[in-house]
């Protein structure tokens, strides 16, 4: 099978911002390669020799891919005796004492490429790695020096120089940008780094997401796809260039979801899960092309992932509410927006036929309906009792959730915490 390659976006146009010049947080797409129609083991292993002309290759990879399939050793045979080191069992949301321990290991061994096989963790734990490598990173506060999306100045620092190599196993695309979630061990806090890029290359093989990938964790990740599409179409500061990605992107990636999620006991729809890879490029561009800030799902979601919330699940519960909230809250152009949003779901074939068995009326119907059905339709949670977070946390969630810039961009901006609060209640339980 042939090989192919090609920068992710090289073929879509540049449009400015509509209302306003993009800002230092600007470039923050990754416009990395993408490798597809290898198998990864043999893509991983051409591109190290050929791209990277590596020597000493650090591996992380899912502590399920590695348990309970074959894809680590199969990796690491292609890669032979270059791999000098192999990391399994990052904690989700991406620590701080992970992203140092790893350094640390890299920083002594001399490595001079990584390579992550798994999900979103594991791509912002290599990025941060590269990082931290590159400004002599060795403890917690020196991370706290490095620019993220609340210092609103130029990146301080050197940018990464070890390059990573992605193979990825989930469809939320952080590969494709450039910046990390990375949480601190001291208070739970997520803090989100921005820096020139680290990715080289994302390799996507749909026979590894078929044969490994559990269905669960490949639709709750196609949903923050989701969550990138409509909260970026949505924000006042869409443009042309969101429009364009982020209809591209939900018109192929809701009917390959539900493709995913129809084959969930065969797994043999591979097309279905390449497709839903595609999209998600899309999905990310749509934000991160010429940056147009996310809302309050991505904002609160931050936040509420290191209360033990999978990426994708925060999408799950929080897109629906905050879009009923901004619609309820926000300005004719938010309304205008969403209901542009309503008419092309309605006109995706399996969106209508998902909402109609669900007794949703073309008529009545808003965003945050249609959402909330494409989720149960998808079988994932709705509320935050179905993610284990109950009301004795909700204070210190809102609290948390007004530090990330994206609830301060959101259409209807969150200042307050009694805001937050509102959303957080409308999806207790």
């Amino acid at each position: 099978m042939a090989e192919t390659y090609r920068p992710a976006v090289a073929q879509y146009p540049s449009v400015l911002p509509r209302s306003r010049a993009p800002t230092v947080l600007g470039e923050v797409f990754n416009n990395c390669d993408v490798s597809d129609g290898l198998p990864f083991p043999v893509s991983c292993a051409k591109h190290a020799e050929e791209t990277f002309h590596a020597k000493r290759i650090f591996v992380l990879a899912s502590s399920t891919l590695a348990n309970n399939t074959s894809a680590l050793n199969d990796l690491r045979a292609s890669l032979g005796d270059k791999v000098i080191g192999v990391k399994t069992g990052l904690k989700s949301h991406t620590y701080f004492s992970d992203v140092l321990q790893i350094a640390a290991e890299c920083r002594q061994q001399q490595v001079d490429l990584i390579v992550t096989l798994g999900g979103g963790s594991l791509t912002d734990a290599a990025k941060m790695v590269s990082l931290a490598l590159a400004n002599e990173v060795t403890q917690p506060d020196d991370l706290l020096k490095l620019p993220t999306s609340r210092t609103r100045d130029a990146p301080r620092g050197k940018p990464p120089v070890v390059p990573v190599i992605c193979i990825t196993t989930t469809l939320s695309a952080g590969e494709f940008t450039l910046g990390a979630g990375v949480t601190d061990d001291r208070d739970d806090k997520k803090h989100q780094f921005l820096f020139p890029r680290a990715i080289r290359l994302v390799i996507f093989d749909p026979s590894l997401l078929t044969a490994h990938t559990p269905t669960s964790l490949l639709l709750q990740s196609g949903f923050r796809s989701v969550d990138h599409c409509v909260e970026s179409f949505c924000s006042l500061n869409s443009n042309e260039v969101t429009e364009l990605h982020a209809t591209r992107g939900l018109k192929q990636l809701v009917p390959a979801l539900l493709r995913c999620k129809a084959d969930a006991e065969a797994k043999t729809d591979v097309d279905a899960r390449l497709a839903a890879q595609l999209a998600s490029i899309d999905a990310i561009a749509a934000g991160m092309r010429v940056y147009t800030p996310m809302g309050a799902s991505h904002g609160i979601g931050h936040m509420l992932g290191p209360f033990g919330v999978g990426h994708g699940h925060t999408s799950c519960v929080l897109l629906p509410a905050v879009c009923k909230y901004n619609k309820k809250n926000g300005s004719s152009e938010v309304a205008e927006r969403q209901k542009r949003l309503v008419e092309l779901l309605w006109d995706i074939p399996e969106v209508r036929m998902l909402a109609e068995s669900r007794a949703l009326s073309e008529v009545d119907a808003d965003l945050g309906d249609l959402l909330g059905g494409l989720v149960s339709g998808l079988g994932m949670p709705r509320t935050l009792a179905e993610v284990g977070v109950g009301w004795d946390r909700f204070e210190q969630l809102a609290e948390y959730s007004l530090l990330d810039v994206w609830c301060a961009t959101n259409p209807v901006p969150l200042t307050e915490k009694g805001q937050v609060m509102e959303i957080l209640e409308m999806v207790a339980e």
